[in-house]
């Protein structure tokens, strides 16, 4: 039976995931468990960033047998007692020790009646067993009893470089010829997914070579090429009439088309005439998708698509010339951090609040005088720290 590639180089040991530092630091957490103060591990970080294989690879290393169970198959209290009380307590069959492996817990009901979080949370604190749970958003406020109870590692998204390494790695492996340019496009368009970035290496080379026009394969899923037609025929044209239709057969939601505008615009219009009136296109289009989603006024659509092609494109007085390498958006990736960061501060506050005896908001408001504590090294910071159990990743948080 032939084995798919994502599980056939998968890392065997920590020290050969692509996400050495943390699956190191895994590592000793789960090799030194019983001197642990927390008895669970929170992985986190983006979908493909080696979190599960490096678990995986772990339990292999330190000969562990592992239990694994998927949130979306233990959504609720009975389901989590059922499938893991017993296995958190008793020894292996074979007398090795056990690894548990809860995966993508964000999938777990946070809804009282279901109880899947708090389950959870009282099952680390009488296990026998090392816990490790992976999730992408940590700081999801269903999960603060888990976080409180667990050490938290991250895993980050990996760069392109890193995927492309690895998928270069594996064309030496399986005797597949590549082209260079065609490889490191595969690498920018997985977004950090190695997981993604192999399956589609594997699917892409049944015929032992990569080429540039292997990748036209996946056109339906090239969303960046088909994008770089749309805002060529915007930016470097003038006619409304080829303009207007740019964003229709484009893989992207209309936000989507709205955010590669945003960040790509400025590097086509230079000139502060054309730029500001390119924005004020782009704005009047906000308007009316505001309209759209706040009273489903669908009929302001045309208006939209007309506003965001044609009303940009005519903005100009004249088409740009210089060569231009469009790229996604960062906006989403800052928002995200900046949801992680809130979520982050909003966790330690609520720490902080049920020791201080008043409310997470109240102590949101007061956590400038805790982080002047930390910042100067206090010593009542390292007493603070141990009486609200905070984690290292939270008291470096506090000592920015």
């Amino acid at each position: 039976m032939r084995v798919p590639w994502v599980k056939k180089y998968a890392p065997t040991k920590a020290i050969d995931s692509p996400q050495k530092e943390g699956a190191e630091q895994l590592k000793k957490f789960v090799a030194d468990f019983k001197q642990q103060k927390k008895k669970a591990a929170l992985l986190y970080g983006p979908a493909g960033s080696g979190k599960t294989s490096a678990v995986h690879a772990i339990a292999r290393e330190l000969d562990l047998e592992i239990l694994e169970v998927n949130a979306s198959d233990v959504r609720n209290k009975a389901e989590i007692e059922t499938r893991l009380g017993t296995a958190s307590k008793q020894m292996s069959l074979f007398s090795r020790g056990k690894l548990i492996l809860a995966d993508e817990i964000d999938g777990l009901s946070g809804t009282n009646d279901r109880g899947g979080p708090t389950a959870l949370a009282a099952l680390i604190a009488e296990t026998s067993f090392p816990i490790v749970m992976t999730a992408n958003d940590p700081w999801d406020q269903k999960l603060s009893g888990i976080r409180s109870k667990s050490v938290l590692i991250e895993l980050p998204g990996l760069d392109y470089v890193t995927i492309f390494n690895i998928l270069k790695d594996i064309c030496a492996k399986e005797g597949i010829t590549f082209d260079e340019v065609a490889l490191k496009t595969l690498a920018r368009r997985a977004g950090g997914d190695l997981r993604s970035a192999i399956t589609d290496l594997e699917a892409l080379t049944t015929n032992s070579a990569l080429t540039k026009e292997s990748l036209d394969v996946l056109g339906e899923r090239d969303r960046e090429q088909s994008m770089n037609d749309a805002l060529m025929k915007v930016f470097k044209s003038s006619d409304p009439t080829i303009a207007i239709t740019a964003f229709d057969h484009v893989n992207e939601d209309l936000d989507g088309s709205f955010l590669w505008v945003d960040e790509n615009l400025p590097k086509e219009y230079t000139h502060p005439t054309d730029l500001a009136r390119a924005y004020d296109a782009l704005a009047k289009a906000d308007v009316y998708r505001g309209r759209i989603k706040r009273r489903q006024h669908w009929h302001f659509l045309v208006y939209v698509n007309t506003l965001l092609s044609a009303g940009v494109a005519v903005a100009k007085d004249q088409k740009p010339t210089a060569s231009v390498k469009y790229g996604p958006t960062g906006r989403i990736l800052k928002i995200w951090q900046a949801n992680m960061k809130y979520q982050k501060r909003k966790a330690i506050a609520e720490k902080l609040a049920a020791k201080t005896h008043t409310s997470a908001k109240q102590t949101i408001k007061h956590l400038p005088y805790f982080q002047a504590l930390f910042q100067k090294k206090h010593p009542s910071a390292a007493k603070i720290a141990e009486e609200c159990e905070l984690d290292p990743e939270e008291v470096e948080w506090l000592s920015r």
